[in-house]
């Protein structure tokens, strides 16, 4: 089912929660898992994407499942390419080919 204008939730937003939880400063975390601070401050703020290998560094350290992490990211992109007015447009325009049944018919 799509939802228009719906925002879903960046992961991101699920490690800062985890991380202001546990009252592990930012710092000390991209430390620990070997990422440069402002790396996982733009993942934490929403401005970069959270790469495969950046989830499972966190899973390490946190426990989080890195494939929930790597799904609330997709479902994040696709979401925000749905939204997106130059998508949409671009759609309108592509004209989709007929379904099997039809063409052996």
């Amino acid at each position: 089912m799509v939802h228009e204008n719906f925002t879903p939730t960046h992961p991101g937003e699920v490690i800062k929660d985890e991380l202001i939880a546990r009252g592990i400063p930012q710092k000390e975390f991209a430390l620990r898992i070997g990422v440069p601070y402002t790396m996982l401050n733009d993942i934490l703020n929403e401005r970069r994407p959270l790469s495969a290998a950046t989830a499972l560094y966190i899973e390490s350290a946190l426990g989080i499942s890195a494939d929930l992490l790597m799904g609330l990211q997709a479902d994040y992109n696709m979401q925000k390419a749905r939204n997106d007015a130059k998508v949409k447009r671009k759609m309108s325009n592509v004209k989709p080919y007929p379904s099997l049944a039809i063409q052996r018919a």
